[in-house]
C-alpha cells in the first residue's frame, strides 16, 4: 500500500512525554540579606541540593567585581542562561535551592525562559542600615560594602512568589518561609485522590501551580489520604479532609477538580461544595459521567452563577501522571478560567500543543469521551481477536506473535494499544506466558455500552463497538461457555501460518481499524447535529495523537484528512477510499477462512460486513420493508416513484 494513509509514522509511544518538574526555590535579594545562608539552611530542611549563583559566574565576570566594578546586563546574560539551564536540569531531579541576587525582573525572565512552571520566588527584604552594617563584618568575599547602594538602585520588588524579612533568627526565617509557602492560596484544587485524581494531582504539582487536594475521612477505609499525599510531596501542597477548609484555601475565582466515581457521588460532592461556592467559580468534573447527566448539572449550576466543565480524560494512571488527553465541554466561560491548568497538565503534540481542546457546550466533552471509549473498546477486541487467530489456528508462539505486531509497528500502524499487545506477549511468569494464566472472562464498565445507546438514539449503526461490547459480555458467561464446549464438542482447524496470511492479517487489520473510527466519528457527527454541538473532528483527532489510549499513526493522519473536510464522512475520503480499495478483499478473506476454520472473529467481522453494506448501491432493506409492511401495514417508498410518498400493499391478496 503507497497511500499516504499508509506511509506516515508520526506515531511514537513516549514522544513529546512531559517530565515531571520539581520545584527550584531561588531565594533572591541584595547581597549581604543572607541568600546563601538562609538558602542553605532551607535546602537542608526541604532535603534538595542547594546552590550558590556566585559559583557559576565565569571567571571575567569575578575579576570584573573584585577590582570593584559592578557588572553590566551584557556581563550577566550568558550567567543568567546558564543559571536557567541548570534549573532546568535540577528541576527534572531532585528539584534545589538556588541562592541568586536576581534583583530585576529582566534577569529573573531569563532565570524562568527555560522551566518557568518550577521556579518559586523567595524575596529576602532587610533595609539598607542593617545590610550594609553585615556587609562591613564579611571576609574574603569579593563583594564589596560600597557596591551595596548600587545594588539597592537596581533592585526591582515584584509579587510572585513570597518576602520574608531578614531581620531575625535563621532558624525563624526558614520556619516563615515554609509557613508562607503552605498559607499561599492555591490556584487550583483537586476533590479525590483515587488512582487517577492522585495523578492528576502529581501532575499539577510538576508543572509549578499551587494546589489544594481533599478526600473524604472514612474510619476504616479512607483516612488520612490527603495528609500522606501531602506527605509525599516536597512541592508543599495544601491537604485537607474538611470541604469546607479546603475551598476557603483556594485562591477566587475557584478552579475545582473532581475526580469521583460517575454516577451519584458527583451530585453528592456537588451538593456539598454548592453553599461554599461563589459567582463565576469552576467546577470540572474529570471522570466518565454521562453526557446527559453533565448536560443537567450544567444547567443547573449555570443558575446559581457556577461555571461547570464537563471534561473527558484518558490516559489511564500514567496519561494522568505525563500527560493525557483532555476533552473539556460545558460552559466556555468555565473553560476560559480552567483551559490554563488544564492545557499546562495535558500531553502535548508533534507541534508541542497541548492535548487538550474546548470541544462544544452542554455534555460534549463527555460525548466525546464516551465515543474515545466505544473506538477502544472495538480496537482491543480488534486485536484480541487476531492474537486468537494467530496464536490457536495459525500456530504462533507468543513470541512469533510479538514479532508480527512489532513488524506493523514499524510499517505506519503504530498504535498505543497494538505496542501494549505486542509487550504483553513477551511477559512470562517462570517459563510459562503469563497471558495463558489470565481468565478469559471480561467486563465493561458502561462507556462502550453507552456509546451503544446513544448509537440507537441517534439512529447511528456502530456495529464494530456494539460488537467489542457483546463480546465482553459472552465473555462473562464462562462457566455456561464451558458446559457448552462439552456438549458440541467441536474441533477447529489449525493450519501453519505462511507470509501471505499474516500480510492479509495486516491488512485486514487496519482496515477494520479505519472502519471502527469511521463508525467513531460518525457517532460524533451525528449528534453534533442534533445537539447543535459545533464538533472540530480535526481537533478531535489532533487531541487524541498523544496521552490517550487510542493515539495513533492513523489518528495523526485524520487530523490532516478533517482539516478540510469536517463534514464528509470519513469512509468517503480519497485517503481512506485508496487505502480500502486495496484491503477490502483482505478483511473479507481473512474473516471467510477464519470462520471457517471455526474462529470467531466477532469485529473483524462487524468492519467486514459494515464495509461491504456501507459500499454496496443496493441493501436487503427492501425486504424488510415488504416484511414490514405485510404485518404491520407500515407502508414502503419505491424506487420507481418520488422519494417521500409510501405505499401499501394486501400481499395476501396474490
Amino acid at each position: 500500500m503507497n497511500s499516504y494513509l499508509e506511509s506516515n509514522s508520526a506515531f511514537r509511544q513516549g514522544e513529546n512525554r512531559d517530565m515531571i518538574t520539581k520545584p527550584v526555590f531561588i531565594v533572591y535579594g541584595v547581597s549581604g540579606s543572607g541568600k546563601t545562608t538562609i538558602g542553605s539552611a532551607l535546602a537542608k530542611k526541604m532535603g534538595v541540593p542547594f546552590y550558590d549563583a556566585d559559583d557559576f559566574h565565569p571567571e571575567s565576570n569575578i575579576q570584573k567585581m573584585a577590582k570593584g566594578f559592578p557588572l553590566n546586563d551584557t556581563d550577566r546574560a550568558p550567567w543568567l542562561q546558564d543559571l536557567a539551564n541548570n534549573i532546568s536540569k535540577w528541576s527534572s531531579d531532585q528539584g534545589a535551592v538556588l541562592a541568586c541576587s536576581a534583583l530585576k525582573v529582566s534577569y529573573r525572565n531569563i532565570l524562568a525562559s527555560v522551566v518557568p512552571e518550577a521556579i518559586k520566588w523567595i524575596f529576602l527584604k532587610g533595609s539598607y542600615e542593617l545590610i550594609f552594617e553585615r556587609m562591613q563584618s564579611r571576609k574574603d568575599h569579593f563583594f564589596t560594602s560600597e557596591m551595596l547602594q548600587s545594588q539597592f538602585d537596581a533592585l526591582e520588588v515584584w509579587k510572585d512568589g513570597i518576602s520574608v524579612d531578614i531581620d531575625q533568627e535563621i532558624q525563624r526565617i526558614v520556619e516563615e518561609i515554609e509557613s508562607k509557602l503552605k498559607m499561599q492560596k492555591s490556584e487550583i484544587g483537586v476533590i479525590g485522590l483515587g488512582v487517577m485524581g492522585k495523578s492528576l494531582a502529581t501532575n499539577i504539582l510538576s508543572k509549578g501551580f499551587r494546589l489544594s487536594v481533599f478526600n473524604r475521612h472514612l474510619a476504616g477505609k479512607e483516612e488520612d489520604i490527603a495528609k500522606n499525599f501531602v506527605s509525599e510531596h516536597s512541592n508543599i501542597p495544601q491537604g485537607f479532609d474538611d470541604l469546607s477548609l479546603f475551598v476557603a484555601s483556594l485562591a477566587q475565582p475557584r478552579t475545582i477538580l473532581m475526580m469521583v466515581n460517575a454516577g451519584p457521588a458527583v451530585d453528592v460532592v456537588i451538593e456539598q461544595l454548592l453553599p461554599l461556592l461563589d459567582e463565576n467559580d469552576c467546577v470540572i468534573d474529570g471522570g466518565n459521567s454521562h453526557y446527559k447527566d453533565t448536560l443537567t448539572r450544567e444547567a443547573k449550576l449555570r443558575k446559581k452563577g457556577i461555571l461547570y466543565v464537563g471534561a473527558g480524560i484518558s490516559g489511564g494512571e500514567e496519561g494522568a501522571l505525563y500527560g493525557p488527553s483532555i476533552m473539556p465541554g460545558g460552559s466556555k466561560k468555565g473553560y476560559e478560567n480552567c483551559g490554563p491548568f488544564l492545557e499546562a497538565i495535558a500531553a502535548k503534540d508533534e507541534k508541542g500543543n497541548p492535548c487538550c481542546s474546548y470541544i462544544s457546550p452542554d455534555g460534549a466533552g463527555h460525548f466525546v469521551k464516551m465515543v474515545h471509549n466505544g473506538i477502544e473498546y472495538a480496537e482491543m477486541q480488534l486485536l484480541a481477536e487476531i492474537y486468537h487467530f494467530l496464536r490457536f489456528h495459525l500456530g504462533n508462539t507468543p513470541d512469533a506473535i510479538h514479532e508480527i505486531f512489532t513488524s506493523w509497528r514499524s510499517n505506519s500502524k503504530d498504535s498505543y494499544l497494538l505496542e501494549i499487545t505486542a509487550d504483553i506477549l513477551q511477559k512470562k511468569e517462570g517459563e510459562d506466558f503469563l497471558i495463558d494464566k489470565i481468565l478469559d472472562k471480561a467486563g465493561q464498565k458502561g462507556t462502550g455500552g453507552w456509546s451503544t445507546q446513544a448509537a440507537l438514539t441517534y439512529g447511528i449503526p456502530v456495529s464494530t463497538i456494539s460488537e467489542a461490547v457483546m463480546t465482553r459480555c459472552l465473555s462473562a458467561k464462562k462457566e455456561e461457555r464451558i458446559e457448552a464446549s462439552k456438549v458440541y464438542a467441536r474441533s477447529f482447524s489449525t493450519v501453519k501460518t505462511d507470509p501471505s496470511i499474516v500480510e492479509m492479517l495486516e491488512q485486514a487489520y487496519y482496515a477494520a481499524s479505519l472502519v471502527n473510527h469511521a463508525i467513531g466519528f460518525d457517532l460524533m457527527k451525528q449528534a453534533a447535529k442534533e445537539n447543535k454541538w459545533e464538533l472540530n473532528f480535526s481537533e478531535i483527532a489532533r487531541i487524541w495523537t498523544r496521552g490517550c489510549i487510542i493515539r495513533s499513526d492513523l489518528m495523526e493522519n485524520l487530523t490532516l484528512f478533517f482539516e478540510d473536510s469536517n463534514n464528509t464522512p470519513l469512509l468517503m475520503l480519497s485517503e481512506v477510499v485508496e487505502t480500502l480499495d486495496k484491503s477490502i478483499d483482505a478483511l473479507t478473506t481473512v474473516v471467510s477462512r477464519g470462520i471457517g476454520m471455526k474462529c470467531p472473529l466477532p469485529v473483524l467481522s462487524a468492519a467486514a460486513n459494515y464495509l461491504l453494506n456501507y459500499t454496496s448501491e443496493t441493501m436487503s432493506a427492501n425486504m424488510l420493508q415488504a416484511q414490514r409492511d405485510y404485518f404491520g401495514a407500515h407502508t414502503y417508498q419505491r424506487v420507481d416513484k418520488e422519494e417521500g410518498v409510501y405505499f401499501h400493499t394486501d400481499w395476501k391478496n396474490i
